[in-house]
């Protein structure tokens, strides 16, 4: 009478075995899906870091592809079309993304840069206008001065500078473009105080020596400043001094120049030999 209870018991405990092995399964597929999340978040920042941008754009479009709409694959494809150089495409995809449900304002800053990139500078403004004025940010405030820029908008211009300037702590790279605008308003000065403060905060920025350099020139101060250079760049900016000086016209000075940077670069330097060659068959002509 005892056997269909002992059989009951049996199915009972059979039936809590396969349970709990149905309960461990489901535990281990969470753990180890877990563990597939990490591993490509990892790899999604190495390919938007270090990897070959082209290869990063192929991983980017294959992942999208096979897993349609997860807007961080999207994010990553088109920063790696930027990366990659390939603008045109890069705003597409970043207005895929900006269209997208869970889009945020950032992803609106990076559509307007990409757009400056591809020179759509009328669709960048848009693109900025577009973001709420609460939205502060350095990216914002340096793509807004950049598209006033553009437009010869200086004053305006130099407000959004100015107010990107104080939202970094890396400033130099804008410092320069400030600069460099004030270069091509004619203040010469200004942008001279520019590229030096740009420098105080990257000495290797050589970007900004180069065009610390023109700016003096355009001064006809035919001096080097006084600013770390190795021997290639003092060649370098030898070079540029040389070619302003020319410019205006003062091709004894110019010529000097050139001889003096051809001289100073370590090896051959065949650009101040041309300039030098076309400067002297001009004055003989």
């Amino acid at each position: 009478m005892r056997h269909p209870i002992l059989l009951s018991a049996a199915l009972l405990g059979a039936m809590t075995l396969t349970a709990c092995d149905r309960s461990g399964d489901a535990q281990v597929q969470r753990a180890l899906q877990d563990v597939n999340v990490v591993d490509e978040t990892n790899l999604n920042d190495v390919m938007l870091t270090v990897a070959d941008p082209n290869e990063a754009v192929n991983y980017f479009s294959r992942a999208s592809a096979n897993d349609q709409g997860r807007i961080d694959l999207m994010r990553g494809l088109a920063k790696s079309l930027v990366r990659a150089r390939r603008a045109s495409e890069a705003v597409t995809a970043w207005q895929a993304v900006v269209d997208h449900e869970e889009s945020t304002v950032t992803d609106q800053v990076d559509l307007a840069d990409a757009l400056i990139r591809s020179n759509d500078w009328d669709g960048a403004e848009a693109a900025l206008d577009a973001i709420p004025p609460t939205h502060e940010s350095f990216k914002r405030y340096r793509l807004e001065a950049m598209v006033a820029d553009s437009n010869e908008e200086w004053s305006n211009a130099d407000s959004f500078y100015e107010t990107a300037v104080g939202l970094t702590t890396s400033p130099a790279g804008v410092l320069n473009n400030w600069g460099f605008s004030k270069l091509t308003r004619g203040d010469y000065a200004a942008a001279e105080r520019l590229f030096t403060d740009a420098l105080r905060n990257d000495r290797d920025l050589f970007t900004a020596k180069n065009n610390l350099v023109l700016a003096r020139g355009a001064q006809r101060n035919y001096e080097l400043p006084v600013v770390p250079m190795s021997q290639i760049e003092r060649a370098q900016l030898l070079h540029t001094l040389a070619l302003t000086a020319i410019k205006q016209n003062d091709l004894t000075i110019g010529r000097g120049l050139l001889r003096e940077a051809i001289d100073t670069h370590p090896q051959h330097f065949e650009a101040a030999v041309r300039s030098l060659r076309a400067l002297e068959d001009n004055v003989t002509n």
